[in-house]
């Protein structure tokens, strides 16, 4: 099978999308298939990005189609997604990736012209929270352009229960398939030896920490955190808090609200590669306290790590709790406080909670099986069917 993924970015500084476009491109390679991704770059970005795809296993039999700089008007009508598209023969799907990108739009265009199907993953960005922002140009660009390409759309790409339920008010005719993020479970076969990351912050000293790894936005739920940890120090006199992660906006804020207890707060920006596994290796709990996430690929790649989980239920991801990896709370301070106490406070909890979140990413959540079930889900829809133009 031919397919081709369109994304806006695979700079891992863009958020959890571009490792999964990168995973799953790899993943369906390595089934055998012949596999594309059309990105736009940024020269700024590109060994970072260059640096972060070369560790993904398989992505050197999947074909990289850079379509060069995001800018001006060129950027926004994104036609280079549209012509790269249309030049290629043999194409069996079209594989989009972003409910509000100017490449979605292009990319439905262009496999319509060429008959070929497409398929749309929003990556959760269809529900209530993230349609509430900016509601009013979302609203309109439903209307105008995208309804009808989420429509035409073989089926739509969902990563959860959750995320198809909280699309229904939107009243789109396509289908669904829920296909999930994952990890490659060799990439968390051997982790770096316990106690790398400390050596590199010795003001951890051998204290236990809680980890949140994700960007500092609003939207990853910072204060809730603050105030959630606030409740941690009060109780546990050894916990600390390692906050680690491209700044989003939200830095300032969340710097502010943990002034009382900075000393046991660490801010220490992006983790990548050998050095974010040193940071889940060494951690004793993860904790994501996010208002929305479409199906998290930080919480993942902690269960594959052995880390206990606490997630907010707007992260989506029941199996955490349903598992025994973790616990699933209320989008709440004290909630998510008193979850992180009770971890922290079980050693026999921990170990438990971390062998169940690997045996629950190793059967439920590896790429390999992921890319079988996407490549299904393509065969039973849309392969060469296709939409007149």
């Amino acid at each position: 099978m031919r397919i081709v993924h369109a994304i806006l970015s695979l700079d891992p500084a863009f958020g959890g999308s571009p490792m999964v476009v990168s995973r799953l491109a790899s993943a369906q390679a390595s089934l055998g298939h012949d596999v594309g991704v059309i990105a736009y770059s940024a020269e700024s970005a590109r060994e970072r990005t260059s640096s972060a795809l070369n560790t993904v296993p398989g992505w050197d039999k999947v074909t990289l189609h850079d379509v060069g700089p995001l800018k001006g008007v060129e950027g926004v009508l994104a036609p280079r997604v549209a012509q790269r598209i249309r030049s290629m023969r043999d194409l069996d799907i079209v594989h989009l990736h972003g409910a509000w990108s100017s490449s979605t739009l292009a990319g439905a265009r262009a496999a319509r012209r060429l008959g070929v199907a497409y398929v749309v993953c929003a990556h959760g960005m269809l529900d209530p929270w993230c349609l509430a922002q900016s509601a009013l140009k979302k609203k309109i660009a439903l209307g105008v352009a995208y309804r009808r390409v989420f429509n035409r759309a073989a089926f739509m790409h969902v990563l959860n229960r959750d995320e198809r339920d909280l699309m229904a008010p939107l009243g789109l005719r396509m289908p669904t398939e829920i296909i999930p993020n994952g990890v490659f479970l060799e990439e968390f076969a051997s982790l770096p030896p316990a106690g790398t990351f400390r050596a590199s912050r010795p003001e951890l000293g051998d204290a236990p920490y809680v980890l949140f790894l994700s960007r500092l936005h609003h939207k990853k739920g910072l204060d809730y955190l603050a105030d959630a940890f606030a409740i941690v120090a009060d109780s546990n006199e050894r916990a600390h808090l390692v906050v680690a992660g491209p700044n989003g906006g939200a830095r300032a804020d969340f710097e502010r609200r943990v002034e009382p207890i900075r000393e046991r707060v660490h801010v220490v920006g992006p983790l990548y590669g050998e050095d974010k596994l040193a940071a889940l290796a060494d951690a004793a709990c993860f904790c994501l306290p996010s208002r929305q996430e479409g199906f998290s690929i930080a919480v993942t790649e902690a269960l594959a790590c052995g880390l206990p989980a606490v997630v907010s239920e707007a992260c989506h991801f029941p199996e955490v709790a349903e598992s025994g990896a973790g616990e699933v709370v209320a989008l709440e301070g004290a909630a998510i406080g008193a979850a992180l106490i009770r971890v922290l406070s079980d050693a026999d909890l921990r170990t438990s909670m971390g062998a169940a979140g690997k045996a629950l990413v190793r059967e439920r959540f590896n790429w390999p099986a992921i890319a079988r079930r996407s490549i299904e889900r393509y065969e039973a829809h849309a392969v060469r069917q296709g939409n007149a133009p």
